[in-house]
């Protein structure tokens, strides 16, 4: 699968709020995910340790009222793309959150994440 076709594949999955089918079918075994941002979970290696990483971001959602994931780049073996978040998280209200999303693929799947907001 080529760096575009991932990156279609990717965002498609995402629009539909597919993230776990997405990192099924896409991420390496190995993957790796930053948050430099992040006081909570700045790094994860691991598929696994990426989805519980994703359950536990899921379960601080007390209302959700929408996402958007843009169209994305797609410059050599990487891919970017601009995800907003729009829910009201336990403790702390509403949050419009806004973050560029960049990925690296190498062999045909996805091998890190980094996530700027």
């Amino acid at each position: 699968m080529t760096t575009q076709a991932i990156a279609d594949r990717l965002v498609a999955l995402c629009r539909q709020g597919q993230y776990e089918a997405a990192q099924n079918e896409l991420y390496h075994a190995d993957a790796e995910s930053f948050e430099p941002n992040s006081p909570f979970v700045p790094y994860v290696k691991g598929l696994d340790a990426i989805k519980a990483k994703g359950t536990q971001f899921q379960s601080q959602i007390e209302t959700f009222y929408g996402t958007e994931v843009s169209d994305p780049i797609v410059a050599g073996n990487y891919i970017s793309c601009s995800i907003s978040l729009d829910c009201d998280f336990k403790g702390h209200g509403r949050v419009d959150m806004r973050e560029i999303a960049l990925y690296e693929v190498k062999d045909g799947k996805i091998v890190k994440e980094t996530f700027y907001y």
